[in-house]
């Protein structure tokens, strides 16, 4: 677990210090904060509460690192940016790039998904569409929901995140 913290950490100090680099340049400035335990817990809620929670996430995909697994998440975050793309020719461009890291036949980020799938997706990125990974993207996020999301809730780590700190009392001078 020790290790899986040490991730994480890293991953939000790198996160962080991104973006406080861009906020300089004039976008958004974004810092996380260790959730409070309440917070946390309603992660396990929903796993859209999860996902939607910069720091869920970012817990959430250290889990999925940890488990060789971070393709996944890596996948279905490419496809909700891909989807809010507006200009064709930038749609096009994203749906190569997506299909060369992790749709293709040895692709860097290959994630699992069927023969007919994959078929089907070569197919559609010809004349790119905001839908071409639809599939692919229902898949990869009920994998995450019914397998990766029920053991990052037992995991220690997400344990942790949901005890209450302990009450200090502060010795009164007399």
């Amino acid at each position: 677990i020790k290790d899986w913290k040490t991730r994480l950490s890293y991953f939000l100090q790198n996160s962080s210090n991104s973006a406080k680099m861009k906020g300089k340049k004039g976008g958004k400035q974004h810092t996380y904060f260790r959730p409070s335990p309440e917070e946390a817990q309603l992660w396990s809620e929903a796993f859209d509460e999860l996902l939607a929670s910069k720091y869920g996430l970012a817990a959430f995909r250290a889990f999925l690192k940890s488990e060789y697994c971070e393709e996944n998440i890596e996948f279905w975050l490419a496809c909700e940016d891909f989807k809010k793309t507006k200009s064709p020719q930038k749609l096009t461009l994203k749906a190569k790039k997506i299909y060369n890291d992790f749709i293709e036949k040895e692709a860097p980020k290959e994630i699992n998904i069927d023969f007919q799938t994959k078929n089907m997706i070569a197919q559609n990125i010809q004349e790119a569409t905001h839908s071409c990974f639809s599939a692919a993207q229902k898949r990869v996020y009920s994998l995450m929901e019914n397998n990766s999301y029920p053991r990052f809730l037992e995991s220690e780590f997400y344990q942790e995140l949901c005890k209450k700190p302990p009450i200090t009392r502060v010795a009164q001078a007399t």
